[in-house]
């Protein structure tokens, strides 16, 4: 299963990796990239993931997930 998220005030390869090992330490997730240049975080899990995990897990690297 593949999810995509939109999170803002990424700014360089730091935020981006950041971002990348919060969310994959949420329960189910298999792997993430994250696409600095467009904000696009893709996750990939055998599970349907919790939406409001993968928000917390972006808010402690320091940035905001958006609709």
């Amino acid at each position: 299963m593949i999810t995509t998220f939109n999170v803002v005030g990424m700014t360089c390869d730091h935020c981006a990796r950041s971002v990348a090992r919060e969310v994959a330490q949420v329960d189910g997730v298999d792997d993430v990239s994250v696409d600095l240049a467009t904000g696009v975080v893709t996750v990939s899990s055998i599970v349907e993931l919790d939406a409001a995990a993968i928000g917390d897990a972006v808010d402690e690297a320091g940035y905001e997930l958006v609709d």
